[in-house]
Order: C-alpha cells, then sequence, then structure tokens
C-alpha cells in the first residue's frame, strides 16, 4: 500500500495530511501559535469532588477546570485490581495538589480530561515515570519478536519507572530502544525539577508540536514518501527523525499550496458533506450528534447484475472501507452506529464484519466492534481524543441551531400573520410595521400586493413592510408604529 504524508506550513497553522494509495485517510490541524492541550503536565489543585459521579474537577489555570475520573486519579493505575474499587473520596480532597496530564482536549462546553497516570511517548517507546511495569504493544503479533523486545526492555529498563514497546519498535535495535529511553528518562528529570519549584495552577511540561509528533508518532516504515513546503528544511527533518532520516524518501518543495495539488482540499470538502458516494453508485449518510454517530449504508444507484443477495453484500462490502477511512478522516469518536443493508445469511454478515475489522486495523485510534444486531447495525466505539473535523471547520448554524432544519417560508407567514393580529388587538395605533428576510416579505405581499392589502382590511390597520437582509428566514419584527418618518 502507498502511503505518503504531506506536510503544509503556513502563518496561520500548520496542517498534516495522511494519504493511503492517493486517498485522503487522516488530518491533523494545528495553529501556529496554538493551545493544544494533550500531553501536556500541570500543576493542579483539586476544585470540588463529586462521590456521586465518582470524579473531581481540578483547577489547572484554565477558562475551564479539567475533569479526573476516579480510575484516572491513581497514578499507578491499580484502580479496580484485585476486584477492589476506590471511593473518589478516598484519594483526592477539594484544595489537595495534583500532577494530572491532559488525555483529551475540551470538546463543546465540556473541560479537559486529565489523569495522574503520566506518560512520556518517545518514538520507540512509551515511558510511564508513575509505575513500575513493561508492556508491548498489542498490535505486534510476531511472539518471536515480542519476546525479543521484552528482553531488551528488561536489559534497559530504569529502576522504579515503567515503559509500553510502541509497535514502530519492530525490529528496532537495542541501542535505538536505549537511546530512546535514556532522552525520555532526562526529560522526567527536568520536570520533576520543575515540579519541586513553588506555585501551583501552572504548566509544568508541553508535548512536541505537530509536525514532530507526525514525525515521532506517524512516520513509520511504510512510509514512502514525506512531502514539506520551504518552512522546513533538511537539517530540522533530520534532527527529527534521527538515524531513521535515509530511510525515507523526503520532498521539499517551495509551493505554497501543495495540498491542492494532492487533491486534499476538494477531499476535505467531501469528508464535511451528510452524503458519501461509493464508486458502486451506492452512498453512505453521516449523522453525527452530541451522544453518537449514526451512518446508513444505502444502495443508491448501484442495481447489481446477480440478485438482490449479491447487490447487498457487495454494497456492504464497498461500504466497509468507506466508513473505515471516514471515521480517521472525520475523527469522529465515541459510539457509532453502522446501519448496513439488511443481508439475509449470516456468512454474509459475517464477512462485512471481518472486512471492517481489518480495514478498522490501520486506524491508530483505538475502536472495539461490539457485534452486529439482528436488524443490521454495527455497534461499535472509537476512542475520542481529538477534535472531530466537523468541530474544527464548522459552527452550529443560527438559523436551525444545529438541527439541519428551519422552518418554511409560509410556516414563518404564517406565525407573522397570528401575531400581527395579537398586536392589532391591543394597539391604538393606525401602522404596524414589519421587518424580516425578503423571502418573507415577498411571500406576505403575494401578487400584485394582493395578499397584503386583504390582510390590512382584516385587521383594520396599515401595514408597513421593510425588507432586512441581515435577518435570518426564520426571524421577524413586529411592531406597532405611532410616527411614520
Amino acid at each position: 500500500m502507498k502511503k505518503e504524508i504531506i506536510v503544509q506550513s503556513s502563518t496561520n497553522d500548520t496542517r498534516v495530511a495522511v494519504l493511503e494509495n492517493d486517498q485522503l485517510v487522516e488530518i491533523y490541524i494545528e495553529e501556529t501559535i496554538g493551545d493544544r492541550l494533550v500531553g501536556s503536565i500541570f500543576k493542579g489543585i483539586v476544585e470540588n469532588v463529586l462521590p456521586g459521579m465518582q470524579a473531581a474537577f481540578v483547577d489547572i489555570g484554565r477558562e475551564k477546570n479539567t475533569f479526573l475520573y476516579v480510575e484516572d486519579a491513581i497514578p499507578d493505575n491499580s484502580y479496580g485490581k484485585n476486584g477492589v474499587k476506590i471511593n473518589i473520596r478516598d484519594i483526592l480532597k477539594v484544595g489537595q495538589e495534583v500532577i494530572v496530564q491532559v488525555s483529551k482536549e475540551p470538546l463543546g462546553t465540556k473541560g479537559a480530561r486529565v489523569t495522574r497516570q503520566l506518560t512520556l511517548p518517545g518514538r520507540y517507546l512509551v515511558l510511564m515515570p508513575t509505575v513500575d511495569y513493561i508492556g508491548i504493544s498489542r498490535r505486534i503479533k510476531d511472539e518471536k519478536e515480542r519476546e525479543r523486545l521484552q528482553e531488551v526492555a528488561e536489559e534497559i529498563k530504569h529502576p522504579n519507572i515503567g515503559m509500553i514497546i510502541r509497535t514502530v519498535a519492530v525490529d528496532a535495535t537495542k541501542e535505538q530502544l536505549e537511546e530512546d529511553l535514556n532522552f525520555l528518562v532526562s526529560v522526567w528529570k527536568k520536570i520533576e525539577k520543575e515540579l519541586a519549584l513553588p506555585g501551583t495552577k501552572r504548566l509544568i511540561h508541553k508535548d512536541l508540536q505537530l509536525v514532530e509528533r507526525i514525525l515521532r508518532d506517524v512516520v513509520t516504515e511504510d512510509v514512502d514518501k514525506i512531502i514539506f513546503n520551504s518552512s522546513f528544511d533538511n537539517e530540522k527533518i533530520k534532527g527529527f527523525l534521527g538515524k531513521e532520516f535515509s530511510k525515507y524518501k523526503i520532498v521539499l518543495t517551495n509551493q505554497a499550496d501543495i495540498f491542492a495539488e494532492y487533491n486534499v482540499k476538494a477531499e476535505l470538502a467531501n469528508a464535511l458533506k451528510r452524503k458519501v458516494w461509493l464508486k458502486s453508485g451506492g452512498y453512505l449518510i453521516i449523522d453525527q450528534t452530541e451522544a453518537l454517530t449514526s451512518i446508513d449504508v444505502n444502495t443508491g444507484k448501484f442495481v447489481g447484475s446477480i440478485d438482490l443477495e449479491d447487490t447487498v453484500l457487495k454494497t456492504n462490502l464497498e461500504a466497509t472501507f468507506e466508513i473505515a477511512r471516514q471515521l480517521r478522516l472525520r475523527n469522529l469518536g465515541g459510539i457509532i452506529i453502522i446501519d448496513f443493508i439488511d443481508m439475509q445469511y449470516e456468512k454474509n454478515q459475517e464477512m462485512v464484519l471481518t472486512k471492517l475489522e481489518q480495514f478498522l486495523s490501520r486506524d491508530k485510534t483505538k475502536s472495539n466492534i461490539l457485534g452486529i444486531t439482528s436488524l443490521n447495525l454495527v455497534e461499535m466505539t472509537r476512542k475520542k481524543v481529538r477534535r472531530s473535523l466537523s468541530s474544527i471547520f464548522e459552527t452550529t448554524c443560527p438559523c436551525c441551531d444545529g438541527k439541519g432544519r428551519i422552518f418554511s417560508v409560509e410556516s414563518v407567514c404564517t406565525n407573522i400573520k397570528d401575531e400581527l393580529m395579537e398586536v392589532a388587538g391591543r394597539t391604538m395605533a393606525e401602522t404596524i410595521m414589519i421587518k424580516s428576510n425578503p423571502k418573507i416579505i415577498s411571500s406576505l405581499k403575494g401578487q400584485g400586493e394582493r395578499k397584503i392589502k386583504e390582510l390590512e382590511q382584516k385587521i383594520g390597520k396599515n401595514i408597513l413592510l421593510r425588507i432586512e437582509e441581515s435577518l435570518l428566514i426564520n426571524n421577524y419584527e413586529i411592531k406597532a408604529v405611532h410616527n411614520i418618518e
């Protein structure tokens, strides 16, 4: 599979696109003067403890307090072990000083989520300074390689400091792992010195900027090419990749908009649409709500050539790839319900689930498929870490307030007429003024202003119509006018 990473930096922001077989599958965006919180470590103060929610609010000096669940409140990750669950009141007290790390960005009205289980990610491993443990990525399936990495980790491990070996560490040498570990330990020692200084509700450590994180977390041996615009140079990139620099084809270009050349802009525009077309002529309908995301699969223009079951199966199988891609591209998280087209045979259902799992395995963000119901609904979850694409590029419509539907012109006109009758019945003024959108005014007038004249006769008042371009179609103003200037 062909895999490319495109890094486009400007004075306003840095954007990174990940392409697989020339298709956009992931997008990362960070403002040049960013305020990204995930990975940052703070010294905070417990503001409130909520036994009913088994959680606490921690003030880290930001606009909103952060949220700390009980399972994240124990630094050594021992919550629930040996069947013993601990009450949040036994761990935290109001006014207590705590060291926390942001695990989820603030979303909507919710503050950031934090944990006391600190981690420092490196190229090959993740340092866990608060636990004494060695873990190996579950994505590493080869048992011999797992055993080798376990042995190396035990040899290089520092006392009382844990680590998790990352997937990218497959075939990495002992020297590479040790170099990565020593660097992370040196970072932790700097953090400890900062923690020893007085003062709370302050930033202790901030994670790397976007490009460095991409080179650390996303660039793996299956990447064919990394393309940068003129804001970067070979030495800077080499500093990020170190000895691995020679493994990758690095392309530097002076082109200001390399996203346009690789069709990233068009792909992004499509990723914000509700309907996603499949190559066969079928399509997906993707709807996001606060609680969950629903994805509906439809045959659309695809009529097949054998029988209905074959047509349905082919559409559903094609949809599995696009669903997995859209989840990554839109960065959809939480509960996800997929409404596949009804399939008669259980073997076909299993085939669709297997394909979906296969395509989701390319996703670095953890997901969990819970199964398929008798209604062909697939229930799954995907971890929420970053903001969704929609929340970055879009805002709630002031006209429909996020519903996606607004009152028709006829409905608004009916409401205006009802309110007009009410105002006319309680005012001595001879004239009533209506301010509204041009479409509403036009509909109220009718052809040759026939409708408005009939309305004036009905209420026994003069009606003054005023076009207000700034008013949305469902907004209007009605008021009695005593003096007309």
